[in-house]
């Protein structure tokens, strides 16, 4: 399946796949943050759009465009801008995105990509027909607070999703013991998980990598099976 961007003659932007580092992870201790698959894999799901510039903001509290101090450095052509006030920060992103029919755009920020003062704001763009453009968004979380981005940090994170996928799925709320295979591979593991940590409380492995169990990491089911596409 092709991604298209049809960009803007004047718009030159900085596409690249998502990475599955965060710096908070790296500074966990032994970086311990990075045993959690479904973290990498979230960090890793889609593609970044970067700043175009590196550039100082601060929301002072009110709700007009006029209550912004905006610090940008250099000249880019693509600053960010202030459209919708409400303690809200525009990137205007000047192409349009084409998926194939019954396929929309998940347009957001970088999961685990965390910002002091701001968040960013997530849409879902019909991109399959829409000839419009669309904005990301940040909203400033207090006023008086300075935020600031680095030319080349993300400021949006996109990914493809089916349209109406979600209208199909039915969730069930069903007890733990109708399903007896689970429930025993999930006893087993607890047990093992529980024996696992008291030893490594006596004996502290040298290793980093030997702290840990690793079944789900490695796609290990309690029966010595193996995930098939993990």
């Amino acid at each position: 399946m092709d991604l298209v961007c049809y960009v803007h003659p004047s718009w030159k932007p900085r596409l690249r796949p998502a990475e599955a580092t965060r710096q908070w992870m790296t500074d966990t201790p032994e970086s311990f943050a990075y045993r959690c698959l479904p973290l990498n894999i979230a960090n890793a799901h889609g593609w970044e759009l970067l700043s175009p510039c590196s550039f100082d903001a601060t929301w002072t509290g009110g709700r007009s465009t006029a209550d912004f101090v905006l610090r940008i450095d250099g000249k880019p052509s693509h600053p960010p801008v202030l459209i919708f006030g409400q303690g809200i920060l525009t990137f205007n992103i000047e192409g349009l995105f084409r998926t194939p029919p019954g396929w929309n755009l998940w347009v957001g920020g970088s999961p685990n990509h965390l910002k002091d003062g701001i968040g960013a704001l997530t849409g879902v763009v019909e991109t399959d027909w829409s000839p419009y453009t669309f904005t990301m968004n940040w909203r400033f979380t207090r006023a008086g607070h300075i935020v600031h981005f680095d030319e080349g940090e993300p400021i949006s994170f996109i990914f493809p999703i089916q349209r109406a996928y979600l209208e199909q799925v039915e969730p069930h709320i069903v007890p733990m013991e109708a399903n007896p295979e689970l429930v025993e591979q999930f006893q087993t593991w607890s047990r093992s998980r529980d024996e696992f940590q008291k030893k490594v409380a006596r004996t502290p492995p040298g290793a980093p990598a030997d702290k840990w169990q690793k079944h789900y990491y490695q796609g290990a089911d309690m029966k010595g099976g193996t995930a098939a596409g993990h």
